[in-house]
Protein backbone atom coordinates (compact mmCIF):
# COMPACT_ATOMS: atom_id res chain seq x y z
CA UNK A 1 0.00 0.00 0.00
CA UNK A 2 1.77 3.35 -0.62
CA UNK A 3 0.84 6.54 0.98
CA UNK A 4 1.13 10.20 0.02
CA UNK A 5 0.94 13.56 1.98
CA UNK A 6 -2.99 13.58 1.73
CA UNK A 7 -2.56 10.45 4.33
CA UNK A 8 -3.06 10.73 7.72
CA UNK A 9 0.70 10.20 9.54
CA UNK A 10 -1.55 7.81 12.26
CA UNK A 11 -2.08 5.41 9.51
CA UNK A 12 1.57 5.10 7.86
CA UNK A 13 2.69 4.58 11.73
CA UNK A 14 0.03 1.74 12.67
CA UNK A 15 0.31 -0.12 8.63
CA UNK A 16 3.19 -2.73 10.12
CA UNK A 17 3.43 -3.29 5.92
CA UNK A 18 4.52 0.45 5.72
CA UNK A 19 5.97 2.02 8.53
CA UNK A 20 9.42 2.40 9.02
CA UNK A 21 9.52 3.72 12.14
CA UNK A 22 12.87 5.90 13.00
CA UNK A 23 13.99 4.97 9.77
CA UNK A 24 11.72 7.35 7.85
CA UNK A 25 13.95 9.89 5.80
CA UNK A 26 13.21 13.11 6.19
CA UNK A 27 12.02 13.72 3.06
CA UNK A 28 9.68 10.64 3.63
CA UNK A 29 8.29 11.84 7.29
CA UNK A 30 7.93 15.61 4.87
CA UNK A 31 5.90 13.93 2.18
CA UNK A 32 3.88 11.20 4.70
CA UNK A 33 3.19 14.12 7.19
CA UNK A 34 5.22 12.37 10.23
CA UNK A 35 7.29 15.89 10.71
CA UNK A 36 7.48 16.08 14.66
CA UNK A 37 6.10 12.14 15.53
CA UNK A 38 9.14 10.65 15.38
CA UNK A 39 12.88 11.40 17.02
CA UNK A 40 14.69 13.10 14.58
CA UNK A 41 17.35 10.63 14.71
CA UNK A 42 17.08 8.59 11.33
CA UNK A 43 18.39 5.32 11.88
CA UNK A 44 19.35 2.63 9.43
CA UNK A 45 17.47 -0.92 9.67
CA UNK A 46 20.43 -2.40 10.90
CA UNK A 47 20.30 0.15 13.79
CA UNK A 48 17.18 -0.55 14.15
CA UNK A 49 17.72 -4.54 14.66
CA UNK A 50 20.73 -3.69 16.99
CA UNK A 51 18.44 -2.18 19.58
CA UNK A 52 16.22 -5.33 19.37
CA UNK A 53 18.42 -7.46 19.91
CA UNK A 54 19.95 -5.46 22.78
CA UNK A 55 16.22 -5.29 24.24
CA UNK A 56 15.17 -9.00 23.56
CA UNK A 57 18.93 -9.78 25.56
CA UNK A 58 18.16 -7.76 28.48
CA UNK A 59 14.95 -9.66 29.44
CA UNK A 60 14.95 -12.70 31.48
CA UNK A 61 12.05 -14.23 30.34
CA UNK A 62 10.99 -16.14 27.05
CA UNK A 63 7.61 -15.22 27.25
CA UNK A 64 8.24 -11.85 27.72
CA UNK A 65 10.69 -11.92 24.97
CA UNK A 66 8.10 -13.59 22.38
CA UNK A 67 5.18 -10.32 23.65
CA UNK A 68 8.20 -8.06 22.70
CA UNK A 69 9.01 -9.58 19.51
CA UNK A 70 5.01 -9.89 18.59
CA UNK A 71 4.89 -6.06 19.33
CA UNK A 72 7.92 -5.17 16.63
CA UNK A 73 5.86 -7.44 14.37
CA UNK A 74 2.43 -5.60 14.62
CA UNK A 75 4.27 -2.37 14.47
CA UNK A 76 6.88 -3.10 11.59
CA UNK A 77 7.12 -6.09 9.58
CA UNK A 78 10.05 -5.31 7.52
CA UNK A 79 11.92 -4.68 10.58
CA UNK A 80 10.66 -7.57 13.04
CA UNK A 81 11.36 -10.26 9.97
CA UNK A 82 15.30 -8.33 9.64
CA UNK A 83 15.94 -9.10 13.00
CA UNK A 84 15.02 -12.35 13.28
CA UNK A 85 16.44 -13.43 9.53
CA UNK A 86 19.93 -11.94 11.22
CA UNK A 87 19.27 -13.83 14.27
CA UNK A 88 18.12 -16.75 13.68
CA UNK A 89 19.47 -19.50 16.39
CA UNK A 90 18.44 -17.34 18.56
CA UNK A 91 15.22 -15.92 17.39
CA UNK A 92 13.42 -18.73 16.39
CA UNK A 93 12.80 -20.28 19.79
CA UNK A 94 11.54 -17.55 20.97
CA UNK A 95 9.08 -17.03 18.11
CA UNK A 96 7.90 -20.60 18.12
CA UNK A 97 8.85 -23.78 19.66
CA UNK A 98 9.57 -23.89 22.74
CA UNK A 99 7.88 -20.81 23.52
CA UNK A 100 5.10 -20.30 21.78
CA UNK A 101 3.96 -22.78 23.48
CA UNK A 102 3.62 -20.89 27.03
CA UNK A 103 2.46 -18.11 24.85
CA UNK A 104 -0.86 -20.22 23.39
CA UNK A 105 -1.53 -20.91 27.46
CA UNK A 106 -1.94 -17.69 28.16
CA UNK A 107 -2.82 -16.57 24.73
CA UNK A 108 -6.46 -14.37 26.07
CA UNK A 109 -4.07 -12.75 28.67
CA UNK A 110 -1.47 -11.96 25.74
CA UNK A 111 -3.87 -10.31 23.43
CA UNK A 112 -3.46 -6.78 22.51
CA UNK A 113 -3.70 -5.98 18.44
CA UNK A 114 -5.76 -8.71 16.03
CA UNK A 115 -3.89 -10.81 13.66
CA UNK A 116 -5.11 -12.86 11.33
CA UNK A 117 -9.09 -14.38 11.37
CA UNK A 118 -11.12 -15.76 14.04
CA UNK A 119 -14.05 -18.05 11.98
CA UNK A 120 -17.18 -19.14 14.05
CA UNK A 121 -19.92 -21.46 13.55
CA UNK A 122 -21.84 -17.84 13.38
CA UNK A 123 -19.69 -16.94 10.67
CA UNK A 124 -21.12 -19.95 8.50
CA UNK A 125 -22.95 -17.70 5.55
CA UNK A 126 -20.37 -15.09 5.67
CA UNK A 127 -17.23 -16.87 5.17
CA UNK A 128 -16.59 -15.68 1.39
CA UNK A 129 -17.70 -12.28 2.24
CA UNK A 130 -14.87 -12.36 5.53
CA UNK A 131 -12.20 -13.31 3.08
CA UNK A 132 -13.08 -10.93 0.80
CA UNK A 133 -12.63 -8.48 3.17
CA UNK A 134 -9.11 -9.56 4.14
CA UNK A 135 -6.95 -6.09 3.36
CA UNK A 136 -3.95 -8.89 1.60
CA UNK A 137 -4.94 -9.78 -2.08
CA UNK A 138 -2.22 -11.46 -2.96
CA UNK A 139 -3.15 -14.34 -0.13
CA UNK A 140 -0.22 -17.12 -1.18
CA UNK A 141 -0.17 -19.28 2.17
CA UNK A 142 -2.79 -20.34 5.16
CA UNK A 143 -2.30 -21.62 8.06
CA UNK A 144 -5.29 -22.67 9.65
CA UNK A 145 -6.23 -24.52 12.81
CA UNK A 146 -9.38 -25.24 15.51
CA UNK A 147 -7.18 -25.31 17.93
CA UNK A 148 -7.65 -29.32 18.94
CA UNK A 149 -4.53 -30.10 19.78
CA UNK A 150 -1.72 -27.31 20.69
CA UNK A 151 1.39 -28.82 20.71
CA UNK A 152 1.52 -31.49 23.38
CA UNK A 153 -0.65 -29.35 25.73
CA UNK A 154 -4.22 -30.35 24.18
CA UNK A 155 -7.22 -28.82 23.31
CA UNK A 156 -6.61 -24.80 23.30
CA UNK A 157 -9.57 -23.58 21.55
CA UNK A 158 -9.21 -20.40 20.05
CA UNK A 159 -5.84 -19.85 22.40
CA UNK A 160 -3.97 -22.07 19.69
CA UNK A 161 -4.11 -18.98 17.33
CA UNK A 162 -0.61 -18.58 18.07
CA UNK A 163 0.34 -21.82 16.11
CA UNK A 164 -0.57 -20.34 12.90
CA UNK A 165 0.78 -17.15 13.49
CA UNK A 166 4.12 -18.52 14.71
CA UNK A 167 4.34 -21.52 11.59
CA UNK A 168 3.70 -17.96 8.96
CA UNK A 169 6.11 -16.33 10.67
CA UNK A 170 8.63 -19.31 10.02
CA UNK A 171 7.49 -19.12 6.35
CA UNK A 172 8.88 -15.32 5.82
CA UNK A 173 12.01 -15.62 8.63
CA UNK A 174 13.09 -19.28 6.82
CA UNK A 175 12.16 -19.37 3.29
CA UNK A 176 11.33 -15.44 2.49
CA UNK A 177 7.65 -15.37 2.10
CA UNK A 178 6.18 -11.97 2.07
CA UNK A 179 4.35 -11.69 5.02
CA UNK A 180 1.65 -9.98 2.83
CA UNK A 181 1.45 -12.98 1.38
CA UNK A 182 0.63 -14.83 4.41
CA UNK A 183 -2.81 -15.74 6.30
CA UNK A 184 -3.14 -17.17 9.72
CA UNK A 185 -6.82 -18.34 10.28
CA UNK A 186 -8.29 -20.09 13.69
CA UNK A 187 -11.58 -21.71 13.47
CA UNK A 188 -12.76 -20.94 16.71
CA UNK A 189 -15.06 -24.22 17.06
CA UNK A 190 -15.59 -24.25 21.07
CA UNK A 191 -13.16 -26.22 23.14
CA UNK A 192 -13.75 -29.76 25.32
CA UNK A 193 -11.15 -28.12 27.72
CA UNK A 194 -13.35 -27.04 30.49
CA UNK A 195 -10.49 -24.64 32.44
CA UNK A 196 -10.30 -22.41 29.04
CA UNK A 197 -13.88 -22.19 28.58
CA UNK A 198 -14.17 -21.28 32.38
CA UNK A 199 -10.94 -18.93 32.59
CA UNK A 200 -13.01 -15.29 33.05
CA UNK A 201 -10.39 -13.78 30.27
CA UNK A 202 -10.64 -16.52 27.24
CA UNK A 203 -11.53 -14.86 24.31
CA UNK A 204 -12.99 -17.87 22.43
CA UNK A 205 -16.54 -19.45 22.37
CA UNK A 206 -17.34 -20.62 25.37
CA UNK A 207 -19.08 -23.83 24.12
CA UNK A 208 -18.15 -27.49 23.92
CA UNK A 209 -16.43 -28.50 20.61
CA UNK A 210 -18.44 -28.79 17.40
CA UNK A 211 -18.31 -32.14 16.07
CA UNK A 212 -19.77 -34.16 13.35
CA UNK A 213 -21.79 -33.50 10.38
CA UNK A 214 -22.16 -29.91 11.88
CA UNK A 215 -18.12 -29.65 12.16
CA UNK A 216 -17.75 -31.32 8.56
CA UNK A 217 -20.10 -28.64 7.15
CA UNK A 218 -18.04 -25.96 9.08
CA UNK A 219 -15.15 -26.43 7.10
CA UNK A 220 -16.23 -27.40 4.03
CA UNK A 221 -17.62 -23.91 3.89
CA UNK A 222 -14.20 -22.28 4.91
CA UNK A 223 -12.00 -24.24 2.49
CA UNK A 224 -14.46 -23.90 -0.47
CA UNK A 225 -14.61 -20.21 0.27
CA UNK A 226 -10.65 -19.80 -0.18
CA UNK A 227 -10.81 -22.01 -3.06
CA UNK A 228 -13.42 -19.04 -4.13
CA UNK A 229 -11.18 -16.42 -2.77
CA UNK A 230 -7.94 -17.42 -2.97
CA UNK A 231 -7.96 -19.88 -5.65
CA UNK A 232 -3.63 -20.30 -5.89
CA UNK A 233 -2.93 -20.45 -1.96
CA UNK A 234 -1.67 -23.49 -0.15
CA UNK A 235 -3.51 -24.55 2.84
CA UNK A 236 -1.17 -25.91 5.63
CA UNK A 237 -3.90 -27.82 8.57
CA UNK A 238 -2.11 -27.18 11.62
CA UNK A 239 -2.66 -28.72 15.04
CA UNK A 240 -6.18 -30.98 14.71
CA UNK A 241 -6.55 -33.60 16.81
CA UNK A 242 -6.20 -36.55 15.42
CA UNK A 243 -9.87 -37.71 14.99
CA UNK A 244 -10.58 -34.93 12.95
CA UNK A 245 -6.84 -34.53 11.33
CA UNK A 246 -6.63 -37.72 9.09
CA UNK A 247 -10.09 -37.67 7.93
CA UNK A 248 -9.58 -33.46 6.52
CA UNK A 249 -5.92 -34.73 4.61
CA UNK A 250 -7.82 -37.68 2.89
CA UNK A 251 -11.08 -36.03 2.22
CA UNK A 252 -9.05 -32.71 0.82
CA UNK A 253 -6.13 -33.37 -0.41
CA UNK A 254 -7.07 -34.47 -3.96
CA UNK A 255 -9.13 -31.62 -4.10
CA UNK A 256 -7.25 -28.42 -3.31
CA UNK A 257 -3.73 -27.67 -2.81
CA UNK A 258 -2.97 -28.62 0.65
CA UNK A 259 -0.91 -30.73 3.24
CA UNK A 260 -0.89 -31.21 6.81
CA UNK A 261 2.17 -30.46 8.78
CA UNK A 262 2.02 -32.63 11.38
CA UNK A 263 1.50 -35.53 9.49
CA UNK A 264 3.62 -35.23 6.21
CA UNK A 265 5.68 -32.64 7.84
CA UNK A 266 6.54 -34.22 10.49
CA UNK A 267 7.08 -37.98 8.36
CA UNK A 268 9.55 -35.87 6.12
CA UNK A 269 11.30 -34.50 8.93
CA UNK A 270 11.47 -38.08 10.83
CA UNK A 271 12.57 -39.95 7.85
CA UNK A 272 15.62 -36.89 7.06
CA UNK A 273 16.71 -37.51 10.57
CA UNK A 274 16.92 -41.41 10.28
CA UNK A 275 18.83 -40.44 6.40
CA UNK A 276 21.13 -38.12 8.35
CA UNK A 277 21.98 -40.82 11.46
CA UNK A 278 22.37 -43.68 8.96
CA UNK A 279 25.64 -41.85 7.71
CA UNK A 280 26.85 -42.12 11.39
CA UNK A 281 25.35 -45.45 12.28
CA UNK A 282 25.97 -47.39 8.49
CA UNK A 283 22.82 -48.36 8.93
CA UNK A 284 20.34 -48.60 5.55
CA UNK A 285 16.75 -47.66 6.15
CA UNK A 286 15.77 -51.02 5.52
CA UNK A 287 17.60 -52.37 8.43
CA UNK A 288 16.63 -50.11 11.11
CA UNK A 289 13.83 -51.41 13.33
CA UNK A 290 11.56 -48.63 15.09
CA UNK A 291 9.70 -48.29 17.85
CA UNK A 292 6.99 -45.07 18.05
CA UNK A 293 5.69 -43.92 21.90
CA UNK A 294 2.46 -42.61 20.02
CA UNK A 295 0.35 -43.43 17.45
CA UNK A 296 -0.62 -39.50 16.57
CA UNK A 297 -0.15 -37.52 13.33
CA UNK A 298 3.81 -37.00 14.83
CA UNK A 299 4.38 -40.69 14.92
CA UNK A 300 1.96 -41.91 11.82
CA UNK A 301 3.70 -39.74 9.40
CA UNK A 302 6.74 -40.51 9.99
CA UNK A 303 6.02 -44.23 10.23
CA UNK A 304 4.12 -43.84 6.68
CA UNK A 305 7.46 -42.20 5.51
CA UNK A 306 9.91 -44.48 6.61
CA UNK A 307 7.97 -47.58 5.47
CA UNK A 308 7.45 -45.97 1.71
CA UNK A 309 11.86 -45.42 2.44
CA UNK A 310 12.27 -48.60 3.04
CA UNK A 311 9.64 -49.80 0.00
CA UNK A 312 12.37 -47.69 -2.13
CA UNK A 313 14.69 -49.84 -0.55
CA UNK A 314 13.63 -53.04 -1.75
CA UNK A 315 11.09 -54.40 1.14
CA UNK A 316 7.53 -55.18 0.13
CA UNK A 317 5.03 -52.95 2.23
CA UNK A 318 4.68 -55.73 5.08
CA UNK A 319 8.11 -56.22 5.37
CA UNK A 320 8.69 -52.35 5.73
CA UNK A 321 5.40 -51.81 8.25
CA UNK A 322 7.03 -55.17 10.59
CA UNK A 323 9.92 -52.84 11.18
CA UNK A 324 7.13 -50.19 12.97
CA UNK A 325 6.23 -50.72 15.98
CA UNK A 326 3.79 -48.65 17.88
CA UNK A 327 2.55 -48.09 21.18
CA UNK A 328 -0.43 -45.44 22.07
CA UNK A 329 -1.80 -44.51 25.51
CA UNK A 330 -3.54 -48.17 25.61
CA UNK A 331 -0.89 -49.90 24.85
CA UNK A 332 0.97 -51.74 22.04
CA UNK A 333 -0.64 -51.38 18.54
CA UNK A 334 -1.29 -54.82 17.83
CA UNK A 335 -4.26 -56.43 15.65
CA UNK A 336 -6.16 -58.13 18.36
CA UNK A 337 -7.00 -55.17 19.60
CA UNK A 338 -10.67 -53.89 18.59
CA UNK A 339 -10.11 -50.22 19.59
CA UNK A 340 -8.06 -49.03 16.59
CA UNK A 341 -9.44 -46.42 14.36
CA UNK A 342 -8.09 -46.73 10.81
CA UNK A 343 -5.14 -44.96 10.48
CA UNK A 344 -3.24 -47.12 13.49
CA UNK A 345 -5.10 -50.18 11.69
CA UNK A 346 -2.65 -50.29 9.06
CA UNK A 347 0.02 -50.47 11.27
CA UNK A 348 -1.53 -53.32 13.83
CA UNK A 349 1.39 -55.66 14.17
CA UNK A 350 0.44 -59.49 14.66
CA UNK A 351 2.12 -60.14 18.05
CA UNK A 352 1.13 -60.23 21.37
CA UNK A 353 0.81 -56.74 23.60
CA UNK A 354 3.80 -56.21 25.41
CA UNK A 355 3.18 -54.59 29.19
CA UNK A 356 5.54 -52.02 29.25
CA UNK A 357 8.14 -50.03 27.75
CA UNK A 358 11.21 -51.55 28.60
CA UNK A 359 10.33 -55.34 27.89
CA UNK A 360 8.76 -53.83 24.52
CA UNK A 361 12.31 -52.62 23.95
CA UNK A 362 13.89 -56.31 25.19
CA UNK A 363 11.39 -58.09 22.66
CA UNK A 364 11.22 -55.60 19.43
CA UNK A 365 14.65 -55.17 19.49
CA UNK A 366 14.62 -51.65 18.01
CA UNK A 367 17.28 -49.63 16.58
CA UNK A 368 15.71 -46.27 16.64
CA UNK A 369 12.99 -44.56 19.45
CA UNK A 370 10.73 -42.17 18.66
CA UNK A 371 8.52 -40.14 21.18
CA UNK A 372 5.70 -37.92 20.48
CA UNK A 373 3.70 -38.67 23.00
CA UNK A 374 3.20 -35.44 24.62
CA UNK A 375 4.33 -36.63 28.23
CA UNK A 376 7.37 -36.24 29.86
CA UNK A 377 10.03 -38.37 31.05
CA UNK A 378 8.76 -41.45 29.75
CA UNK A 379 11.80 -42.12 28.17
CA UNK A 380 13.43 -43.05 31.80
CA UNK A 381 16.93 -44.06 32.54
CA UNK A 382 15.93 -47.60 32.16
CA UNK A 383 13.98 -47.37 28.87
CA UNK A 384 17.81 -45.75 27.50
CA UNK A 385 19.74 -48.23 28.67
CA UNK A 386 17.17 -51.16 27.35
CA UNK A 387 18.12 -49.14 23.94
CA UNK A 388 21.85 -49.57 24.33
CA UNK A 389 21.40 -53.05 25.28
CA UNK A 390 19.15 -53.41 21.68
CA UNK A 391 21.93 -52.05 19.23
CA UNK A 392 25.62 -50.62 19.36
CA UNK A 393 24.15 -47.12 18.69
CA UNK A 394 20.87 -46.47 18.74
CA UNK A 395 19.02 -43.17 17.58
CA UNK A 396 16.22 -41.48 19.90
CA UNK A 397 14.39 -38.79 19.06
CA UNK A 398 12.55 -36.68 21.65
CA UNK A 399 10.15 -34.59 19.78
CA UNK A 400 7.23 -33.36 22.39
CA UNK A 401 6.86 -29.43 22.58
CA UNK A 402 6.76 -27.58 24.38
CA UNK A 403 10.60 -28.49 26.41
CA UNK A 404 7.99 -29.11 29.71
CA UNK A 405 6.60 -32.20 27.41
CA UNK A 406 9.71 -33.49 26.07
CA UNK A 407 10.05 -37.39 26.71
CA UNK A 408 13.47 -36.82 28.00
CA UNK A 409 16.65 -34.00 27.90
CA UNK A 410 19.53 -34.06 26.07
CA UNK A 411 21.55 -34.25 29.47
CA UNK A 412 19.24 -37.66 30.25
CA UNK A 413 20.02 -39.25 26.98
CA UNK A 414 23.50 -38.47 26.81
CA UNK A 415 24.29 -39.16 31.04
CA UNK A 416 22.04 -42.12 30.64
CA UNK A 417 23.83 -43.74 28.30
CA UNK A 418 27.45 -43.04 28.77
CA UNK A 419 26.96 -40.90 25.44
CA UNK A 420 26.28 -43.47 23.27
CA UNK A 421 22.83 -42.73 21.73
CA UNK A 422 22.28 -39.64 18.58
CA UNK A 423 19.49 -37.79 19.96
CA UNK A 424 17.34 -34.86 18.50
CA UNK A 425 14.40 -33.29 20.27
CA UNK A 426 11.75 -30.99 19.25
CA UNK A 427 13.19 -28.44 21.02
CA UNK A 428 16.58 -26.72 21.45
CA UNK A 429 18.90 -28.20 23.76
CA UNK A 430 22.42 -27.50 24.80
CA UNK A 431 25.49 -29.38 24.29
CA UNK A 432 26.25 -32.37 26.71
CA UNK A 433 30.02 -33.25 27.51
CA UNK A 434 30.17 -36.76 28.37
CA UNK A 435 33.62 -38.15 29.08
CA UNK A 436 35.50 -35.18 27.35
CA UNK A 437 33.48 -35.79 24.02
CA UNK A 438 31.00 -33.09 23.07
CA UNK A 439 27.47 -34.46 21.89
CA UNK A 440 25.50 -31.65 19.99
CA UNK A 441 21.72 -32.45 19.69
CA UNK A 442 20.12 -31.55 16.90
CA UNK A 443 16.45 -30.19 17.37
CA UNK A 444 13.85 -32.39 15.28
CA UNK A 445 11.47 -30.00 13.73
CA UNK A 446 9.05 -29.36 10.76
CA UNK A 447 10.65 -25.94 10.80
CA UNK A 448 13.06 -27.51 8.47
CA UNK A 449 10.43 -28.77 6.16
CA UNK A 450 7.30 -26.58 5.59
CA UNK A 451 8.99 -23.55 4.97
CA UNK A 452 10.88 -24.86 1.57
CA UNK A 453 7.60 -26.76 0.91
CA UNK A 454 5.33 -23.87 0.84
CA UNK A 455 8.12 -22.08 -0.91
CA UNK A 456 8.76 -24.69 -3.59
CA UNK A 457 4.52 -24.80 -4.20
CA UNK A 458 4.64 -21.52 -4.45
CA UNK A 459 7.26 -21.07 -7.44
CA UNK A 460 5.81 -24.14 -9.24
CA UNK A 461 2.44 -22.76 -9.10
CA UNK A 462 1.95 -26.57 -8.04
CA UNK A 463 -1.83 -27.37 -7.85
CA UNK A 464 -1.48 -30.35 -5.63
CA UNK A 465 1.09 -31.45 -2.86
CA UNK A 466 2.01 -35.28 -3.14
CA UNK A 467 3.67 -37.59 -0.92
CA UNK A 468 6.65 -37.26 -3.09
CA UNK A 469 7.49 -34.02 -2.56
CA UNK A 470 7.82 -34.72 1.23
CA UNK A 471 10.44 -37.48 0.70
CA UNK A 472 12.43 -35.52 -2.00
CA UNK A 473 12.21 -32.67 1.08
CA UNK A 474 13.22 -35.40 3.44
CA UNK A 475 16.39 -36.23 1.19
CA UNK A 476 17.03 -32.41 0.63
CA UNK A 477 17.44 -31.51 4.50
CA UNK A 478 19.54 -34.54 4.99
CA UNK A 479 21.74 -33.57 2.62
CA UNK A 480 22.21 -30.27 4.48
CA UNK A 481 23.68 -31.77 7.34
CA UNK A 482 27.57 -31.67 7.32
CA UNK A 483 30.60 -33.88 7.78
CA UNK A 484 30.97 -31.34 10.95
CA UNK A 485 27.59 -32.05 12.26
CA UNK A 486 27.66 -35.66 12.06
CA UNK A 487 31.17 -35.56 13.88
CA UNK A 488 29.57 -34.27 17.11
CA UNK A 489 26.23 -36.22 16.26
CA UNK A 490 23.88 -33.57 15.47
CA UNK A 491 21.52 -34.83 12.64
CA UNK A 492 20.15 -31.39 11.78
CA UNK A 493 21.84 -28.65 10.80
CA UNK A 494 22.32 -25.53 12.94
CA UNK A 495 19.03 -23.15 13.21
CA UNK A 496 21.50 -20.17 11.17
CA UNK A 497 21.28 -22.56 7.93
CA UNK A 498 17.63 -22.12 7.81
CA UNK A 499 17.33 -19.92 5.03
CA UNK A 500 19.42 -22.43 3.18
CA UNK A 501 17.71 -25.37 4.40
CA UNK A 502 14.43 -23.70 3.02
CA UNK A 503 16.05 -23.59 -0.37
CA UNK A 504 17.18 -26.27 -0.67
CA UNK A 505 14.09 -28.15 -0.07
CA UNK A 506 12.20 -25.45 -1.74
CA UNK A 507 14.22 -26.33 -4.98
CA UNK A 508 13.83 -30.36 -4.90
CA UNK A 509 9.91 -29.69 -4.48
CA UNK A 510 9.26 -27.53 -7.23
CA UNK A 511 11.58 -29.66 -9.31
CA UNK A 512 8.94 -32.92 -8.10
CA UNK A 513 5.88 -30.32 -9.20
CA UNK A 514 7.32 -29.66 -12.52
CA UNK A 515 8.26 -33.30 -13.77
CA UNK A 516 4.92 -34.58 -11.98
CA UNK A 517 2.94 -31.92 -14.35
CA UNK A 518 1.57 -30.04 -11.39
CA UNK A 519 3.13 -27.03 -12.23
CA UNK A 520 1.08 -24.13 -12.97
CA UNK A 521 4.47 -22.39 -14.09
CA UNK A 522 7.15 -23.28 -16.74
CA UNK A 523 10.03 -25.18 -15.51
CA UNK A 524 13.54 -22.70 -15.44
CA UNK A 525 16.48 -23.62 -16.31
CA UNK A 526 17.85 -23.30 -12.83
CA UNK A 527 15.35 -24.18 -10.14
CA UNK A 528 17.54 -22.99 -7.77
CA UNK A 529 17.86 -19.35 -8.70
CA UNK A 530 14.19 -19.13 -9.50
CA UNK A 531 13.39 -20.31 -5.48
CA UNK A 532 16.21 -17.56 -5.29
CA UNK A 533 14.80 -15.11 -6.73
CA UNK A 534 10.92 -15.82 -5.21
CA UNK A 535 12.45 -14.88 -1.87
CA UNK A 536 11.58 -11.58 -0.26
CA UNK A 537 14.53 -10.31 1.55
CA UNK A 538 13.56 -8.06 4.59
CA UNK A 539 14.70 -4.50 3.89
CA UNK A 540 13.69 -0.80 2.92
CA UNK A 541 12.69 0.10 -0.59
CA UNK A 542 14.71 3.08 -1.85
Amino acid sequence: MAYSQEDRPDEVLRDPFVNRGTAFKPTERAQMGLAGRLPPRVETIEEQVARIVQSVRAKTDSLERYTYLSAIQNENETLFFRAVTDNLREFLPLIYTPTVGQACLDWSRLYVRPRGLYLTAEHHSKITDILLGWPQRDVGIIVVTDGGRILGLGDLGANGMGIPIGKLALYSACAGVPPSQCLPVMLDVGTDTQSVREDPLYLGRRVPRLAGEAYAAFVDTFLTAVQQVFPDAIVQFEDFNNANAFGLLARYRDRLCCFNDDVQGSGAMGLAGLYSSGRITHRQMAQERILFVGAGEACLGIGAAVVAAMQREGLDPEQARSRCLFIDSKGTVVSTRSDLAAHKRAFAQDIAPLPDLVSTIDAFRPTVLFGACGRAGVFTQPVLQAMTRSCDLPVVFALSNPTSKAECTAEQAYGWTGGRVIFAAGSPFDAVTIAGATHAPGQANNSYIFPGVGLGILVSGASRVTDAMFLTAAQALAEQVTKEDLQVGRIFPPQDKMRDVAIAVATAVAQVAWGSGLGRTSAPKDPRAAVVRAMCEPKYPG
